[in-house]
Order: structure tokens, then C-alpha cells, then sequence
């Protein structure tokens, strides 16, 4: 799964499978089985809104805009799920198609207490996407809506990563830092959507939270899925990396950085 945008960050829709370079540990694959544009593949999307202390001022907002992104984005055959987290989980809301019951679960929640942004995020990506079993092909994406801050986590940032490729979930953050200047949290919520295939969102005033999830939408509905065989490849549970260029220097490729070879039984 991959998306393509031009200098201006537009969606660049319509390429062709010969419009794009692909190496899988450093060769090429060995099979191409499928090259799509999948606009409406169904989505399995998790809304995780960080709900402690420091994010107070701005929380009411954040649900609102949380709202209104799945008032947009939920079709018929998706489905979604609402947690709050600070130095614990709260699944408010478990995988529904209901906009209804995923507003409840939003309003449910009640900012207070210290930040496990890594062990929430592992967690979730264990739990939610990497036990999740369907008969046909899903898109899986969390929407992580906090500061990046994180003084509680028994886990790296590295390992929530590696278990957001296990469960191959893509990973967009919408920073909660308001303001000129970047701090620290921003470059994990970057860190974090790079190594997913994600994009970081970066909000001036808290107002543009809202268009952090609208530009999500966009493209969630905007990505093209590229299934081919690699070569020379083993069942040994190894990390394999993706390196996905466009052949025209005017696009760049969101991806995600690898994946995990399943092991043999």
C-alpha cells in the first residue's frame, strides 16, 4: 500500500505499475501479482486521542474534529475504534460501523494523568490490528492524536514501531504542540509515520486539527496497492526493507519502510 504526491503534496492518481522502482531487501521482486488503485478499499481505522494531562486546554476540540472525521470517512464496509490513553488504554469504543456509538465512546473520554504514548501505541497495534482476521483485503490505519510527549513507557519507540509493521497498520500522528516552533514530541510523531508509510500533521492553531483528519481522509481514499513475490525469500520472522521510488522525479512515495517475514510453522 502506498500513496504518490507531486511538490505541492497533492495526490497524484491514474500511474501505471511501469511509472515505479521497487526493491525488497535490495532486489527486485520476482513477481509483480497485482498493481491497483485502490480508492475504496474497506478501512479498519483506530482513533487514538492522548488523554492526559498536558493535552487538557485542547481536548474538547480534538473530539470534535475526531467527530467529524469519521462522520467523513466511515463507508458501509468500514469499520472503527475509539481509545483514550494516558498511562493507560481505554478501548471506549471496540470495531463498529456506528458513527453513533463511536461519538459516545469519544465523548467518553476524560483527559488526567501522565503519557504511555509507546506502550499504548505496541498495545494497540497488538491487540486491536495484528489479531484482526478477515476473508478479504482491509486497510489498516491508527490516527494518533497527541503531543509525542511520552515520561511513562516501559517500551521504546522502536519497539511500538516494529509492532505497528508486525500488525502492518500505517500510522498517521496529528501533533497537539501548537505553535511556531517544533519541539522533541513532533520528531517522534514524524519518526513514528515515516517508518508506517503515516504522514505527520503539524497544526498552527488548534483549529487546523481538523484539517489533519480531513487530509487523512483524502488520502485513505487516495493509495494504490502493489501485492508482488519477492525474491529470495525466507520464513525466518526477518525484518525485510521496501524501497519504492516513482520513475518521475516530479512524485515522491509514501511507503512503509519494511515488513516482517512471517515465520514457518
Amino acid at each position: 500500500m502506498f500513496t504518490v504526491v507531486d511538490r505541492k503534496g497533492h495526490f497524484v492518481t491514474g500511474l501505471q505499475q511501469q511509472s515505479f522502482g521497487l526493491l525488497d531487501d535490495g532486489r527486485p521482486p520476482m513477481r509483480v501479482r497485482q498493481f491497483v488503485q485502490q480508492t475504496n478499499l474497506p478501512l479498519r481505522v483506530g482513533i487514538m486521542l492522548d488523554t492526559s494531562s498536558s493535552i487538557r486546554q485542547r481536548f474538547q476540540f480534538e473530539q470534535e474534529a475526531a467527530t467529524d472525521f469519521l462522520l467523513q470517512v466511515m463507508h458501509p464496509a468500514d469499520r472503527a475504534f475509539v481509545e483514550g490513553f494516558d498511562v493507560q488504554t481505554d478501548v471506549s469504543q471496540d470495531f463498529t460501523n456506528r458513527v453513533d456509538l463511536l461519538d459516545t465512546g469519544i465523548r467518553r473520554l476524560r483527559p488526567g494523568g501522565g503519557t504511555a504514548l509507546f506502550d499504548s501505541l505496541y498495545k494497540t497495534c497488538r491487540d486491536e490490528m495484528l489479531t484482526l482476521k478477515q476473508d478479504f483485503a482491509v486497510r489498516k490505519a491508527i490516527v494518533l492524536v497527541s503531543d509525542g510527549d511520552d515520561d511513562y513507557s516501559r517500551s521504546l519507540e522502536s519497539d511500538a514501531i516494529k509492532m505497528c509493521q508486525r500488525a502492518e497498520t500505517i500510522v498517521y500522528t496529528i501533533s497537539t504542540n501548537v505553535g511556531p516552533s517544533r519541539d522533541k514530541g513532533d520528531d517522534v510523531l514524524q519518526q513514528i509515520a515515516d517508518a508506517t508509510g503515516g504522514q505527520a500533521f503539524y497544526p498552527v492553531k488548534i483549529e487546523d486539527v481538523a484539517q489533519g483528519f480531513h487530509n487523512i481522509e483524502e488520502e485513505l481514499r487516495s493509495q494504490y496497492l502493489l501485492v508482488y513475490t519477492p525474491a529470495d525469500f525466507k520464513q525466518d520472522g526477518s525484518f525485510r526493507t521496501i524501497y519504492l521510488q516513482s520513475l518521475d522525479p516530479r512524485y515522491s512515495v509514501r511507503t512503509k519502510k519494511g515488513y516482517f517475514a512471517p515465520k514457518a510453522e
